[in-house]
């Protein structure tokens, strides 16, 4: 079957889940993973030719999106800041908002970083997409990550790998750590933010596949891990030193309560591209 013709079954195969915008981008971002052709490169070979084989792998994918396992899991990989980054179902799948966290940090310290060797610490790592993306972009950095699950570690050893830079990893509870150490220049954290009472809000995609563990508080506590960081960091940042947080939407003013209670200066909430508060920044 020729590939310009599938593309009206695979289409019409997902028009009872996903919207049309969804579906064309699912269809070439496989077109890219299987045969590394873009829209274009289709355009220009009308008379490409699926063999049974690819068939196969394509309608094995198909089938996996209709029970809405996220396409990031089936390929075994997304993008994130322009890096190509492995991702599992032990890993959530890195989203555009935490980009725009990490392209706040870069931008903000690139100067900083010439005239200094910057030590980073990620806690809550996941995939490494915030430290291997920052290592990359602020090459002098010393950058540290942290998670508590060695099964998200060992995805993001192989992040680093991949994009070939140095991260020192530490497999660790940031709940049951008292000191971290060392001092840093910048601490950042996108941690477990989403209360249960907001699960009618998450899809189904990512509902029952990505990773709860990394996902969810309880609605009682739902600031625990940003105390717990915002206690530690007072401690272990240096002078002038950084703390950011990707953060839920809902709970922007409590998050500029808790970094100002805790006396860090310059503290500054900003949306994301969809309007939503998302990301903050204090200073010691």
């Amino acid at each position: 079957m020729l590939l310009k013709d599938y593309r009206t079954i695979f289409t019409q195969e997902l028009a009872s889940l996903y919207d049309e915008y969804e579906t064309e981008s699912f269809f070439y971002i496989i077109l890219e993973d299987f045969h590394h052709m873009k829209r274009v490169d289709l355009a220009l070979n009308p008379t490409f030719e699926l063999s049974p084989e690819l068939m196969h792998q394509w309608e094995n994918v198909v089938a996996q999106l209709k029970e809405q396992r996220p396409i990031q899991y089936i390929l075994g990989e997304t993008e994130f800041y322009g890096l190509p980054f492995y991702v599992n179902e032990h890993t959530l799948i890195p989203r555009q908002e935490t980009e725009e966290l990490v392209d706040w940090i870069v931008k903000g310290n690139l100067k900083i970083e010439r005239l200094k060797d910057l030590k980073i610490l990620d806690i809550g790592t996941g995939t490494g997409c915030i430290a291997i993306s920052l290592a990359k972009n602020l090459p002098n950095a010393k950058v540290f990550a942290m998670d508590v699950s060695d099964k998200a570690l060992a995805v993001a050893k192989r992040n680093a790998e991949r994009n070939e830079v140095t991260i020192n990893f530490i497999h660790q509870s940031i709940l049951e750590t008292n000191d971290l150490g060392e001092t840093f220049d910048i601490i950042v954290s996108n941690p477990p933010y989403v209360r249960n009472l907001e699960k009618e809000e998450i899809k189904k995609n990512v509902l029952d596949y990505e990773p709860h563990l990394a996902l969810f508080v309880e609605d009682n506590d739902a600031l625990l891990f940003y105390r717990k960081i915002t206690e530690l960091a007072i401690k272990n940042l240096s002078e002038n030193g950084q703390l950011y947080f990707e953060i839920n939407q809902y709970l922007g003013n409590e998050m500029v309560q808790l970094l100002q209670q805790h006396n860090f200066k310059d503290v500054e909430l900003r949306k994301d591209i969809y309007g939503n508060d998302r990301m903050m920044k204090g200073k010691v």
